[in-house]
């Protein structure tokens, strides 16, 4: 394939992978992008883990939503795709959605240089939270904007951003029974940014380490 046999350059930098290019692990977690661990580990009570020396809260990272307290003490890790990566988004598990939050913000650099010079850089970036109801309990997935990518969009909703919109914006879909298997597309940013699952208190532990490089469909536990 070569970049001129696509209409837009978004559509090759989107472009889909090749049946089985990622074979999808039999695991009940897997990884849901191509990228690097930028961190991994259990929620200190309410803080997640930006860089060494930098936390940042679930609330302020889910837009003060109460169901933030479904998280303490649970469990995260935050993925960094690059603009090289692999740009769709697929489902780390089986779950049905919830609902989804658009939350607006800045769009600063989600590289390690900025995680380890800005603060709270996850929960001021714009972003988009999707819930869903797992065999693990509520889980949240968090898609942060970057420069360069104020564009995110998810299978069940098409394109949520541009226009920007100053307010955050709330989708309820819990009568709408729509049910995602793991490895299936979620969706997807259209350059390099971050995604950050978070995860109930629970017995399945992520099985990575800070800066792996991961592909998507590997186990993650």
């Amino acid at each position: 394939e070569q970049v001129e046999d696509y209409k837009h350059f978004n559509d090759f930098f989107t472009r889909s992978l090749k049946p089985g290019a990622r074979p999808i692990a039999d695991s009940v977690i897997v990884c849901p992008v191509d990228g690097a661990i930028s961190q991994v580990g259990k929620i200190n009570n309410t803080q997640i883990l930006q860089a060494k020396g930098r936390d940042y809260s679930i609330g302020q990272l889910l837009g003060n939503d109460p169901r933030s307290a479904e998280f303490t003490d649970g469990f995260f890790t935050t993925i960094y795709l690059s603009p090289k990566d692999y740009h769709r988004i697929h489902m780390p598990y089986d779950g049905q959605l919830v609902s989804m939050d658009y939350i607006p913000g800045d769009l600063f650099s989600v590289n390690q240089q900025t995680a380890q010079n800005v603060d709270n850089l996850f929960a001021r970036n714009e972003r988009v939270v999707c819930y869903f109801e797992t065999e693990f309990g509520l889980c949240a997935f968090v898609l942060v904007g970057a420069i360069f990518v104020g564009s995110m969009q998810t299978v069940w909703h098409g394109q949520i951003n541009p226009p920007y919109k100053k307010q955050v914006q709330h989708f309820d879909y819990q009568d709408q029974n729509i049910t995602l298997k793991k490895g299936e597309e979620l969706g997807r940013f259209n350059m390099g940014s971050t995604v950050i699952l978070l995860m109930p208190n629970q017995d399945k532990q992520f099985n990575l380490k800070e800066s792996e490089v991961v592909r998507m469909g590997q186990a993650l536990v």
